[in-house]
């Protein structure tokens, strides 16, 4: 098996972990987004912290980089949060394509803060998966969920902003156990405060739900962490988006969701927009190394 497919066969099994990450929270019932939240990195916090003393890590960042964790930790918490809601409160297909609008949101972001040139056939993805987004929000007061497309949009935007800090701290020679370690506590002790306050009792069955979700969603984080030391994010981008065909199947199969026919159409676009940014940025890379 060569990189490349060791590559993709990790980004499937982050897909899907992520997509199962969802199933588990849906199933667990009605505990607030901010609880599930609370379980999902608290299991991640702990499977970062075995990595690290594992391989009998330093827990000290590197010079400089606090500030830029912050910042990854916050977008990230704000991310999670809104895709959490929307799964709640969406079919399971709209919420995860929502939240799979964070790549565009990353190119947007890594133009403004890392000075990354954004070019015109990006710019169109990004204008194109936006068109698609709408489709699946239906912006009118008409729609019953649009709080809840909109909360899971923004969980799309925070996700993005994340990832581009991610980048960033990467550049920065940062490690990755450390920053899923410094976002998953960092995450934990900012809701902590409401857990406090407002804890919603909760029984075995949804106890165990959440810890499964927090597994997935470490085994979507290191798989997916993997994928991209095996090959670069221009050749393994557009199968991350086979996280929408697990969500719709599992969708059908264990809540007996049916998208509309819009969410369909938005679903296209996006999809189709995935795919031009990843055929553009396979030829210029064939551009640089000719």
């Amino acid at each position: 098996m060569n990189q490349k497919t060791k590559g993709v066969m990790c980004i499937l099994s982050s897909a899907f972990c992520f997509s199962m990450m969802n199933v588990f929270v849906r199933l667990s019932g009605d505990v607030p987004s901010i609880q599930k939240s609370f379980f999902r990195n608290l299991v991640a916090a702990l499977f970062a912290l075995f990595i690290l003393l594992r391989n009998n890590e330093s827990f000290r960042w590197k010079p400089g980089n606090l500030k830029y964790l912050l910042l990854r930790s916050t977008t990230g918490t704000l991310g999670i949060l809104g895709n959490f809601y929307a799964v709640d409160h969406l079919v399971l297909a709209d919420a995860t394509m929502l939240n799979k609008m964070s790549p565009f949101f990353g190119v947007i972001f890594s133009a403004i803060f890392l000075k990354e040139k954004c070019k015109p056939t990006q710019a169109l993805a990004v204008l194109g998966a936006f068109i698609g987004s709408l489709f699946i929000i239906k912006p009118s007061f008409a729609n019953a969920d649009l709080l809840a497309s909109l909360i899971g949009f923004m969980g799309g935007v925070g996700a993005g902003a994340a990832y581009t800090t991610v980048r960033y701290l990467g550049l920065r020679g940062e490690r990755g156990p450390l920053i899923v370690f410094f976002f998953s506590t960092f995450s934990c002790l900012v809701v902590s405060p409401v857990l406090l306050f407002d804890y919603h009792p909760m029984t075995t069955g949804q106890l165990l739900l959440l810890l499964m979700a927090g597994l997935c969603a470490a085994g979507g984080q290191f798989s997916v962490t993997a994928a991209y030391k095996f090959a670069p994010a221009r050749e393994l981008s557009v199968y991350d988006y086979s996280q929408i065909l697990f969500a719709a199947i599992t969708g059908y199969f264990v809540f007996n969701q049916i998208p509309d026919g819009y969410s369909f159409i938005g679903y296209a676009i996006i999809v189709g927009m995935a795919i031009m940014m990843f055929i553009y940025n396979n030829r210029q890379h064939k551009k640089e190394l000719s």
